[in-house]
């Protein structure tokens, strides 16, 4: 039972970590009928990793376990200040419970769930846990590129420091910490969306149960649910990468022929993922770390906006400008934290937080000014991370461009490419989106049948219903050019899309109340069109999760490197000595592959640099195929070259202290020459089958 109490330490960290920060969180959900208590750990875990992240950039302290405890300090300290200088409320013990209950009980069963298949394998794991454990060996940022010797991570890695910061704070290897680290976000993000929809609908004038019903449904749809694609349960299947109409293929009920991961990829060379999906395939890339984050900014934008619309008063007005600027430059700060995390989330909420200044301002001096603190501020906290990242965007391509345009090629930030034209036909959109689109219409009739009352609240969801159905129209015109020919349009739409499910959750969540709260003689027809589909939408966890991870029967276990146990025992065996023995981040040589391979492996498990890792990922890295590409033929010559000398000044030229020698390079390098290695170093370790063995070089 190992797991249970490793998640039990795991929990007793984040509870730490959210009762510390509980004093600045409820200044900053002042009003929320929780206090903003859902949202501590997460708020926590922001103000403590932007905290060491800025002192270690500018080197003023190392990002160590006493830098991580002096910040907690000063959290208490600032906490106890402001609850001396503000006016007590009551505390509503049993909300507070209830939300822990809601936290502690979704964290062990996603524990339990990932528990069944733990392997930090497979997709992109590899890239994720080695950003972890590079930034755990760094002391100063930016960290080292596992994957590319000499240079810093030039990738958003912001949301993998939290993840980082989670391992030092529980003292859980990182090995065990990764699956914790995505069994938290899903429990957070469960308890924020919870918080969230239920706060969007008690500040409508409903009593707390009522409004605490909606929250749970919130929660599901955002977590749990997928899209229209469950429909196909209902179909005789079609092959992958190549769908057909529903309609044509109906069927009695089939779940042998449903593939979940179709959902995710149904559009013809894009990506339209959802975090259900996200927590099933365990990548913890950024846009998974993000989603706590995205929830925090849309709660700051709901009760930005609707305490400015409320403040009719001559006191609110004063209150709400005394505050606002402060509110303003937080927003930039969550903007600024969404671009270290996930590039495209940046830009995302800038335009969605200057839509909200726009409305409550329209267009006017303070909306200047306003609209000036929000970027001064954004860039100001991204700046740390700035100085030290290249974007990949190379231009803003044009979906479908027409001949007149190709031939001018490019103009300004527009690219206009020959044969890049992949219109979406409409019904493929709608088993995407069409829970939304009819969740939108819904509000609107909604809304009609109410004779378009004005509500603050009824304009923040109309809102994160036309952003949301902005973001997924965007692709279909432009896309943000990169390195993929075929799929140039996938991390644009992927991007877009992860951002409009969640505001369009939350929207359509509310749509139900909208349609429960006014009695007429429709209201069961809408209930029943809002709840058919979103039947379709809230089972597909049920057929994503078993598929991934099978029936739930074996034991949970929680270290992600045991399948290594099995396969690579060598590397196993020089990954746990390279993880015990050795310091900082000296640079390691091992066998370079592909992407999406069982290569690198021991650079991801260690943080230590190689000289060359996954090419397709530091091409889109550095932006160019030969930032690798020159690289490989060295490590050919390292590993195959018959010359000492040769030999030699190469592992000078990368600075390579230890040589690994493993199956894997066995089977990689034909003309393996290993004697070499003990007169340019020595061995200082052999795994016990043989087959693997370790050469210090200097």
């Amino acid at each position: 039972m190992d797991w249970i109490y490793q998640t039990l330490q795991w929990y007793f960290a984040l509870m730490c970590l959210g009762v510390v920060f509980f004093g600045i969180t409820k200044k900053l959900f002042h009003g929320f009928f929780d206090q903003g208590y859902a949202f501590s750990k997460t708020i926590g875990l922001l103000f403590l990793s932007y905290g060491v992240f800025l002192l270690s950039n500018l080197h003023i302290l190392p990002f160590h376990e006493l830098t991580l405890y002096l910040l907690l300090a000063c959290a208490i300290g600032i906490g106890y200040w402001i609850q001396r200088n503000q006016k007590k409320e009551k505390i509503n013990w049993i909300i507070f419970i209830c939300e822990e209950f809601l936290f502690i009980a979704a964290l062990f069963l996603w524990t339990y769930v990932r528990g069944q298949e733990p392997s930090i394998r497979g997709l992109e794991k590899f890239m994720d846990f080695g950003f972890m454990k590079s930034i755990l060996r760094t002391s100063y940022f930016p960290p080292l590129d596992m994957w590319y010797a000499k240079l810093p991570i030039n990738y958003y890695y912001f949301g993998h420091l939290t993840g980082a910061v989670q391992i030092k704070l529980s003292g859980i290897p990182a090995e065990i910490g990764y699956n914790l680290i995505l069994a938290t976000i899903f429990a957070q993000s469960i308890v924020s969306t919870f918080s969230l929809v239920t706060q969007i609908v008690y500040s409508y004038g409903r009593k707390l149960k009522n409004a605490a019903f909606f929250g749970l449904i919130g929660t599901w749809i955002l977590n749990f649910g997928g899209n229209l694609h469950t429909i196909y349960l209902f179909t005789s299947g079609y092959p992958a990468e190549k769908p057909i109409p529903f309609w044509e293929i109906l069927s009695s009920y089939n779940p042998a022929k449903y593939w979940y991961p179709n959902a995710t990829r149904f559009i013809p060379f894009t990506i339209h993922e959802f975090p259900s999906y996200s927590y099933v395939v365990a990548d913890l890339h950024g846009h998974v770390f993000d989603i706590l984050f995205v929830l925090v900014t849309l709660a700051l934008l709901f009760i930005l906006f609707t305490k400015s619309v409320r403040a009719n008063s001559p006191q609110h007005t004063v209150r709400a400008g005394r505050d606002l600027p402060l509110q303003i430059t937080l927003l930039g700060f969550m903007s600024a934290v969404h671009y270290m995390t996930n590039a495209f989330d940046g830009p995302i909420y800038l335009l969605l937080t200057s839509v909200f200044l726009l409305l409550i301002f329209r267009f006017s001096r303070m909306f200047v000014i306003h609209i000036g603190i929000l970027i001064g501020s954004f860039i100001l906290f991204s700046l740390p991370f700035s100085v030290h990242f290249k974007p990949f965007v190379t231009a803003i391509g044009v979906n479908c461009s027409p001949s007149f345009l190709t031939d001018i090629g490019k103009l300004g930030p527009f690219l206009f490419e020959k044969g890049n034209c992949q219109p979406d036909e409409l019904w493929m959109l709608f088993v995407l989106w069409g829970f939304f689109f009819i969740s939108f219409l819904l509000f609107i009739w909604g809304k009609a049948a109410e004779k378009y009352k004005e509500h603050a609240t009824d304009d923040y969801i109309f809102i994160l219903f036309t952003f949301g159905i902005f973001l997924i129209l965007i692709p279909e015109f432009f896309y943000i050019k990169d390195i993929y020919p075929a799929h140039f349009r996938a991390n644009t739409m992927f991007k877009m899309g992860y951002q409009a499910f969640m505001m369009m959750s939350i929207a359509s969540t509310y749509t139900f109340f909208v349609i429960s709260r006014h009695i007429s003689p429709n209201t069961l027809l809408k209930k029943i069109i809002w709840i058919v589909p979103f039947l379709f939408v809230g089972v597909y966890m049920f057929y994503a999760a078993p598929s991934y991870y099978g029936n739930p029967q074996k034991t949970p276990q929680l270290n992600g490197t045991t399948w290594l146990s099995i396969q690579n025992t060598d590397t196993q065996e020089i990954i746990a000595y390279l993880n015990k023995h050795i310091t900082g981040q000296p640079v390691i040589l091992e066998a370079q592959g592909d992407s999406y391979t069982d290569f690198n492996h021991v650079s991801a498990y260690t943080g230590l640099p190689t000289v060359a890792g996954w090419w397709v990922h530091e091409w889109l890295w550095r932006g160019s195929a030969d930032a690798v590409g020159k690289r490989i033929p060295d490590v050919v010559a390292l590993y195959e070259s018959k010359d000492i000398k040769q030999t030699r000044k190469l592992l000078k030229k990368y600075d390579v202290s230890y040589v690994i020698v493993s199956t894997l390079e066995r089977q990689k390098y034909k003309e393996l020459q290993e004697a070499k290695f003990t007169k340019l170093g020595k061995k200082i370790f052999v795994s016990s089958n043989g087959f693997g063995a370790l050469y210090q070089t200097k």
